[in-house]
């Protein structure tokens, strides 16, 4: 793989895939031109390295924090732009500084940069502007991060990939004496923005909706019958809430200030075949997108066993794009999960394993879709 682009790691998530595992299938299943498409975009690792190598693409993310970072490098401005956004914005921070939400807030920043923080939080423009997006992107990265090892995170001591929760923080930082740095939130940026764009961006730009993964189509109707390959890796079972690990990230893109569990309606926490239906409703939201003989490359794990997953999810396909015949390319790769930086602040967590998948659709109608369907409603 060519040198990896800075903005791949503008902000750091749970449960990513690396961008070599992108590039790998976008060079197997497409060509130069293809449309590449991601339902559950999360950072956009897919959107951003199918971009790098001369293909369009496009996403969806139901997640505030996964469009805002998605979005800003599907579609970056110019390093120039940033620096003058950053200049304007504070040339007109106020005086007085609003209050804290929470307790939580004065333990986790400095007086002077929380106010600061306070500031963007309301001045950034996200949904709407890209310059404002692309800001607002590296601010959800140095929100919050190990700031004893680098001067760009802002916050007291926290993991890098998951806000803690403010009870459990408080406690950690003060049963150890950790008070949190003064930064300069804006000389970050400054900084950040250098090294992120120091090497430009891509030539084509991508769009990232901010939307349910099962209204894909509807959110994306100019690429209809257009997509060649979908890269993606949905929500795992059983295995995290994003509503609850973003929720600092969440907070700053206008949330409310404190966690909040299960936010979004993707039903991944309550079983099975709620998660299983959930998935089938999915396929069938971008069915409409996808081309002939188009490829679908999906990265799944958690706590079930291969076999329950490898049957499931080919159904949940089979009923999602029922007008096409979907086949299983090859073996299925299983990985190890590498060890997760929360262990140092949340001891216990489990490892687990990831499994790669790769399914072919052909325009053609199984005689046996309707015997392994399984129990959904499809549009």
């Amino acid at each position: 793989m060519a040198q990896r682009h800075p903005l791949h790691s503008i902000c750091p998530y749970f449960a990513m895939f690396p961008e070599e595992f992108a590039e790998r299938n976008i060079l197997a299943y497409s060509s130069v031109g293809d449309v590449v498409y991601d339902p559950f975009s999360g950072r956009g690792t897919t959107v951003f390295q199918s971009l790098l190598m001369g293909r369009k693409a496009a996403g969806t993310d139901i997640n505030p924090v996964a469009a805002c970072i998605s979005g800003a490098k599907a579609d970056a401005p110019s390093l120039l732009q940033v620096l003058r956004r950053i200049t304007e914005l504070e040339g007109q921070i106020p005086e007085n500084r609003p209050p804290s939400p929470t307790p939580f807030f004065d333990h986790c920043f400095h007086e002077k940069t929380l106010g600061q923080i306070l500031y963007l939080r309301e001045a950034l423009d996200w949904r709407a502007n890209r310059i404002d997006r692309f800001i607002a992107a590296m601010m959800l990265g140095a929100l919050h991060g190990e700031s004893h090892r680098s001067k760009l995170c802002l916050s007291n001591r926290m993991p890098r990939t998951i806000s803690t929760k403010p009870e459990y923080s408080i406690r950690w930082w003060t049963e150890r004496g950790l008070e949190p740095p003064e930064r300069n939130a804006f000389e970050v940026l400054r900084e950040l923005a250098k090294f992120r764009l120091k090497i430009g961006k891509p030539d084509l730009t991508g769009k990232v909706v901010l939307a349910d993964a099962r209204d894909g189509a509807d959110v994306h109707k100019g690429l209809r019958r257009s997509v060649k390959l979908i890269v993606t890796s949905p929500p795992y079972l059983d295995v995290t809430d994003y509503g609850e690990d973003q929720w600092l990230r969440l907070w700053f893109l206008g949330g409310g200030s404190a966690p909040q569990a299960k936010l979004y309606a993707d039903d991944r926490h309550t079983g099975q075949d709620l998660y299983w239906r959930f998935l089938a409703e999915v396929w069938a939201g971008i069915a409409p997108l996808a081309a002939e003989n188009a490829t679908i490359v999906i990265r799944i794990g958690g706590a079930l066993e291969r076999d329950v997953i490898t049957e499931n999810l080919t159904k949940s396909l089979e009923v999602g794009f029922k007008k096409y015949t979907v086949s299983l390319l090859g073996d299925v790769q299983t990985t190890s999960l590498r060890k997760r930086q929360t262990n140092a602040f949340r001891p216990g967590t489990k490892a687990g394993v990831e499994h790669d998948y790769t399914f072919a659709l052909s325009k053609t109608i199984s005689s046996k879709s309707s015997s392994r369907a399984i129990a959904v409603e499809t549009a």
